[in-house]
């Protein structure tokens, strides 16, 4: 048996071990966060219409599409939300997440653009200082923002 299921493997080739491959192993969507900054060091908040009432406020984040880089995730995803342009920068958070979720997070600096919130999702965007954060923010999004904070 030692010997044969690497025979078997082999002659598989291509699509079919491909196919083998995706059926055995878990999948996952990639839950990707910004923390998003302006020159004044504070930091872009939204306050979800999806998320919990208790903890409506956080960074803006969504899923990366398939195929899409995750710099381009919070690119994507702030800009539908917000109508403002970021420039992503470094990798601060990977990990993985609730059931089959990935979590990355980014550093990003706001680039411009005029704010209109996509009513949708979001019922309001506001820069806030790092040590004045809203009490009703997601925990770990106040736990992020907190390890990026610069000096």
């Amino acid at each position: 048996m030692k010997h044969l299921i690497p025979r078997l493997w082999h002659l598989l080739r291509g699509s079919l071990q491909w196919r083998i491959l995706w059926l055995a192993h878990a999948k996952f969507v990639v839950g990707v966060t910004g923390v998003v900054r302006n020159e004044e060091g504070e930091v872009l908040l939204l306050k979800h219409r999806l998320w919990s009432k208790r903890h409506p406020w956080g960074l803006p984040t969504g899923f990366a599409a398939k195929g899409e880089e995750f710099e381009q995730t919070v690119v994507r995803e702030v800009k539908e939300e917000t109508g403002l342009d970021v420039v992503p920068g470094r990798l601060v958070r990977l990990s993985s997440g609730y059931r089959f979720r990935a979590e990355v997070a980014y550093e990003a600096r706001y680039a411009g653009g005029t704010l209109k919130i996509d009513p949708f999702e979001i019922l309001e965007a506001r820069w806030f200082r790092p040590d004045e954060l809203p009490e009703a923010l997601q925990e770990s999004h106040r736990q992020l923002i907190r390890s990026t904070v610069t000096s």
